[in-house]
C-alpha cells in the first residue's frame, strides 16, 4: 500500500487514490507527446555531496586515459587491436576467462548492491546522471537561468536574446559532447593515437573521423534532447529495479504516514489537531525532479534517487518549522512502521557478501602469474635415438605478462635424470609484455623410457631459481611390449 497515495480520513483508515501516475510515463501527455522537464536548480546537503562525488569521478574519467603505471595504460580496452589493459596490467586473450567471471562478478554485485542499497548507482555515479545534472544542466543554468526564466525563454519568440542564449548553449553543448568523445576513444585506442588522428586530419583518416562525429552526434543528441527519456525508456537497470527491490529495500521515497493529509501551510495552525500532516503540498519536491515525477506518489520506475527532492523538502521544511526528513532515504518497511533506520542482517550480509565478491575480483586480476607457458610437439615429427638417448622437439611459446624483461632457463620437473639439448634454452631473454616462440629438445636415457607415450612436466624458472610457470606435455619413445 505504501506506493500508492494515501490518506487519512477521521476515522484514520485508509482512501487509496486512483493510480492515475502509472497509467502514462510522467514526460508524455495524454497523446504521448513529449512533456519537456524543467527542474529548477537543486541545492542542499545532498546536491553538495553529489557535487563532490561528480567533481571526484569527472576528473578521474577526464585524467586517466593520461595516466600510465610502468610504462602501460592504467585502462585500455582495444578489441581490434586485441590490446586490454587494466590497472597497469596487460590482459590477453588467454586471459578472456578471468574477465569473464570478472564481468559475472559484476553483474552479482550489481543485483545485490540494487536489493540491498537501490538505485543509489543512478543517482550518484552513473555517467548518464554526472554528465547531465553536473556539466550540461550546469551550463544551461549558467546561459538560461533557473526553471521560470527556461520556460520564459522557450515560450518567447526568436529574438536576438533567445537566439544569441540557444546559440551559446548548442555551441557549448557540442564541445562538450566532443571533447567527451575524444576522451572516450582513447580509453579505446590511447591518447596519442586520438592525438596522431587530431594531427593527421580528417581526409587522411577519414573512418576515424567519422566514427568521431558520429559519437559526438549521439552524445549532443542525448544530453542536448533525449536526456531523462534514457532512464525511463532506454537503460535496462531501471527496468530492472521492480523485480529486484523489496520492502527492506533503501530508496528515496516520501513519508506518507506522516506527511498526509497534505494542505496548504497557514501560520500558527496546529496541524496535528486539524488532522492534516506535514506536507503542505508546495510541489517544491515535484519542480526539482529531474525525471519529472511526484516523489510522492510512491516509489517509481524513473527515480533515480538523485535526492533533489530531498533536498527541497528539507528546504522547506526548515522554513515553515517541521522536522526534516518528510522525504528521504528508507526503506518501504521503515515507513510503514514508523521505525528507525536499522542496518538490518540482511544488509549487513549482503555488504559482507559484495565485498567478497570485490576481493574475489581484485584476486582475479592480480593472481593471473607473471608468464604463460606452453609446450606442444613439432606436428608432424616424431622421436628420434642418438648415443643412447630417445629426444623429442618441442615448439615452446612464452608470454611474458609482467612489467619487466625477465631472463628465463627451462627445466625438467618429470620425469627425473632427462635433459634439456638446446644451448637456446639456457637462457632466453623475454620483454616486458611481449610473446616469443622456439624450439627445443628435450632427452632421455633410452633405459629410463618405458612407454610409448609418458606425462612430461617443464617449467620455466628465472635466473633466481623461482618457478614462474610449467606445462604438462607427453614424451615419445619407442613401443615396447609388457610381459
Amino acid at each position: 500500500m505504501s506506493t500508492t497515495e494515501k490518506k487519512y480520513n477521521e476515522a484514520e483508515s485508509w482512501v487509496v487514490e486512483a493510480e492515475t501516475f502509472r497509467d502514462s510515463v510522467g514526460t508524455m501527455d495524454t497523446t504521448g507527446k513529449r512533456k519537456w522537464v524543467y527542474p529548477r536548480k537543486p541545492k542542499g546537503k545532498y546536491t553538495n555531496y553529489r557535487l563532490l562525488v561528480s567533481i571526484l569521478l569527472l576528473i578521474i574519467y577526464f585524467s586517466i586515459p593520461f595516466i600510465k603505471i610502468n610504462g602501460n595504460p592504467v585502462l585500455l580496452i582495444n578489441i581490434i587491436e586485441r590490446q586490454f589493459y587494466i590497472l597497469g596490467q596487460p590482459f590477453y586473450p588467454q586471459d578472456f576467462f578471468i574477465l569473464a567471471l570478472g564481468a559475472i562478478t559484476s553483474l552479482v554485485f550489481i543485483i545485490l548492491f540494487t536489493v540491498a542499497f537501490g538505485r543509489i548507482f543512478c543517482g550518484w555515479i552513473c555517467p548518464q546522471t554526472i554528465f547531465l545534472e553536473m556539466i550540461f544542466r550546469k551550463i544551461e543554468y549558467a546561459i538560461e537561468g533557473d526553471r521560470n526564466k527556461q520556460i520564459r525563454l522557450d515560450n518567447q519568440a526568436w529574438d536576438s536574446e533567445k537566439i544569441w542564449k540557444r546559440s551559446l548553449k548548442w555551441f557549448s553543448f557540442m564541445l562538450i559532447s566532443l571533447i567527451i568523445t575524444h576522451i572516450m576513444f582513447m580509453y579505446i585506442v590511447g591518447y596519442e593515437e586520438v592525438f596522431n588522428i587530431m594531427q593527421q586530419g580528417p581526409f587522411e583518416k577519414p573512418t576515424n573521423f567519422l566514427v568521431m562525429v558520429l559519437f559526438t552526434a549521439a552524445f549532443y543528441f542525448v544530453f542536448a534532447w533525449f536526456r531523462e527519456q534514457v532512464c525511463t525508456m532506454v537503460c535496462p537497470y531501471g527496468r530492472l529495479q521492480g523485480v529486484l527491490i523489496d520492502k527492506e529495500t533503501i530508496n528515496v521515497l516520501y513519508d506518507y504516514k506522516r506527511g498526509e493529509n497534505r494542505s496548504k501551510w497557514k501560520k500558527g495552525e496546529d496541524r496535528r489537531a486539524a488532522g492534516k500532516g506535514d506536507c503542505i503540498d508546495c510541489k517544491q519536491c515535484v519542480v526539482v525532479c529531474p525525471t519529472g515525477i511526484d516523489i510522492r506518489d510512491g516509489l517509481q520506475m524513473e527515480c533515480v534517487n538523485c535526492t533533489a527532492c530531498i533536498d527541497a523538502c528539507d528546504e522547506v521544511m526548515v522554513k515553515v518549522g517541521l522536522p526534516t526528513g518528510l522525504i528521504r532515504y528508507a526503506s518501504e518497511r521503515e515507513i510503514e512502521e514508523q521505525t528507525k533506520f536499522k542496518f538490518t542482517t540482511r544488509m549487513k550480509a549482503y555488504t559482507v557478501v559484495l565485498a567478497l565478491l570485490t576481493g574475489f575480483l581484485g584476486f582475479l586480476l592480480y593472481n593471473r602469474g607473471e608468464m604463460e607457458a606452453k609446450f606442444l610437439k613439432q606436428p608432424g615429427s616424431s622421436f628420434f635415438i642418438r648415443d643412447g638417448k630417445i629426444t623429442n622437439t618441442y615448439n615452446y611459446t612464452f608470454l611474458n605478462k609482467s612489467n619487466e624483461t625477465k631472463t628465463v632457463i627451462i627445466k625438467i620437473i618429470e620425469p627425473k635424470n632427462g635433459e634439456i639439448a638446446s644451448s637456446a634454452a639456457n637462457r632466453i631473454i623475454l620483454k616486458r609484455d611481449a610473446m616469443i616462440k622456439g624450439t627445443v629438445n628435450v632427452s632421455f636415457p633410452e633405459s629410463q623410457i618405458k612407454l610409448s607415450k609418458q606425462n612430461l612436466t617443464l617449467g620455466v624458472y628465472d635466473m633466481n631459481g623461482e618457478l614462474l610457470d610449467s606445462y604438462t606435455t607427453y614424451f615419445e619413445g619407442p613401443f615396447k611390449f609388457q610381459f
